[in-house]
């Protein structure tokens, strides 16, 4: 249902700007249109007003070269003139290409002596004509101005505009004459693109409101797909993945969230195989204590050999399951997160410490334990959670070495680090095992066979105590020859 309200708005989104933007585009086009026509116009009438000013010259002169010697007085040869006048543009300024046009031919007092059309007389505006009469220049007036919104939906209309043209009179005088010119022809062009304007515009409209809903559906259908996925990781579903196609943010992002499901999809397995190992682990000091339960309940009241072997074997089991969970407490508190404390100490000191302690439970089988000198090595961080890795990795190193090996541990500084390398001359782990050292449960087939304590926690616990200490922990080995662990862990600043 959201997706559809979503598609809702988006199409309205779209379409209001594919409006926007077309009738923009259209708008301008006719505005541009519009006012180029208009331009046309003017120029127009100005070559008309130059033909017919030509015109007017001529038959003027001419006029009055007739007139003026034929005997007359003066005033009865300059009317004898300007009728001779009037006749003549009669003949000339209605006929051919001019036929759009209006003239109007003033005196020098601006009474009318001519026009070509009974409207003529009424269409130019007399103030521009004085004008022109006075300073003897061409001026221009509007008889109607153009409406650009009306030819947007009607017939287009330019307006009409005059020009006033002083010219000189038989006898001297200077009149006006006033051309005016109607744009029919302009106008039915621009009538003429409306509608093919008005179908483009519609078409690019749709062309983008097809693409953006287009790409709006791609969009879409991913986050459809982010739906079903998280639904499923929801479900504990973890086999759904994204379509990550093409090289873009789309596709980036896709794989980015495949990349998040497979890394839950790897958790998610590795907790349920935490949480079988863990419970098979514990389900053999329970095992053993609920049968010796049963045997006391059986026999150890009356048999006191029973009874004491019995306790000795709960204690034991107890103990192991007291071990157990506190391992499982110091995975889960690595896990989350330690908070470490930021102090000075001597990690050679520490080492030393450590080493001391791990050759006394190892005294019986003569292994040889070599650390650091008396010299210093200081740094800044957890002396006691680096304490926890050292003691780990030097317990495996005393397991695995046969009697009589050889257990070492170097300390150096490398940069702003500090490395830790415990070698040992042990059995080593195979190449198929190697990768699976800091799993959790993770026990090798050789220390299953010969029986060896512990619950494969121990190299799990120190890899998430480096992590947490932003450190880095790896191993090597050999089978046959031994196994070398190094840790990597900041030194601070002492």
């Amino acid at each position: 249902m959201r997706s559809w309200s979503l598609r809702g708005w988006l199409l309205l989104i779209s379409l209001s700007f594919a409006l926007l933007v077309a009738g923009g585009v259209a708008l301008t086009t006719y505005v541009i249109v519009f006012d180029g026509m208009q331009i046309v116009v003017y120029e127009a009438t100005e070559r008309v007003a130059q033909s017919a000013e030509s015109v007017v010259q001529e038959s003027a002169a001419g006029a009055w070269e007739r007139n003026a010697g034929s005997g007359y007085p003066y005033p009865e040869a300059v009317r004898a003139a300007r009728a001779e006048l009037v006749r003549r543009l009669s003949d000339t300024l209605r006929s051919g290409a001019l036929e759009r046009t209006h003239y109007a031919l003033y005196d020098e007092n601006l009474r009318p002596l001519w026009a070509s059309d009974p409207e003529a007389r009424q269409l130019a505006a007399g103030v521009q004509r004085q004008q022109a009469r006075d300073k003897v220049q061409i001026t221009r007036s509007f008889e109607t101005r153009g409406n650009l919104m009306r030819g947007l939906v009607r017939d287009a209309r330019l307006g009409v505009a005059s020009i006033h043209v002083p010219v000189s009179l038989p006898g001297g005088a200077t009149g006006v004459l006033d051309v005016v010119y109607h744009p029919e022809t302009e106008e039915r062009m621009i009538d003429a693109i409306r509608l093919p304007m008005t179908v483009l515009a519609l078409t690019t409209m749709l062309v983008m409101i097809v693409l953006v809903q287009t790409s709006m559906g791609w969009v879409l259908t991913l986050v459809n797909d982010l739906r079903k996925a998280a639904d499923s990781i929801d479900a504990g579903r973890l086999d759904e993945r994204l379509p990550a196609m093409g090289d873009n943010e789309i596709g980036e992002l896709a794989r980015s969230i495949n990349r998040l499901i497979e890394r839950l999809g790897r958790r998610a397995e590795a907790q349920a195989r935490f949480v079988g190992d863990a419970s098979h682990e514990l389900a053999t000091p329970v095992a053993g204590i609920r049968g010796y339960t049963n045997i006391l309940r059986a026999w150890g009241a009356d048999d006191p050999k029973v009874r004491d072997e019995s306790i000795d074997a709960i204690d034991r089991e107890s103990r192991r399951m007291a071990r157990l969970t506190s391992d499982l407490l110091n995975l889960l508190h690595a896990d989350q997160g330690l908070r470490l404390k930021s102090e000075r100490f001597d990690l050679n000191a520490v080492v030393r410490d450590r080493l001391a302690a791990t050759a006394s439970v190892h005294i019986e089988r003569d292994i040889e334990f070599v650390g650091p000198g008396e010299e210093s090595l200081f740094m800044v961080g957890d002396s006691d959670r680096l304490e926890d890795v050292v003691s780990i990795l030097l317990d495996n190193a005393g397991k695995y070495t046969p009697v009589g090996g050889v257990v070492t541990v170097q300390t150096v500084r490398r940069k702003d680090d500090l490395v830790i390398t415990v070698r040992d001359t042990g059995v080593g782990i195979g190449p198929e095992e190697l990768p699976h050292v800091f799993d959790r449960f993770f026990r090798s087939e050789r220390a299953r066979a010969e029986g060896e304590g512990g619950f494969g926690l121990g190299l799990a616990i120190a890899k998430s105590i480096v992590d947490n200490m932003g450190g880095e922990i790896g191993v090597t080995s050999t089978v046959g020859v031994g196994t070398t662990f190094e840790v990597v862990v900041p030194r601070g600043r002492p």
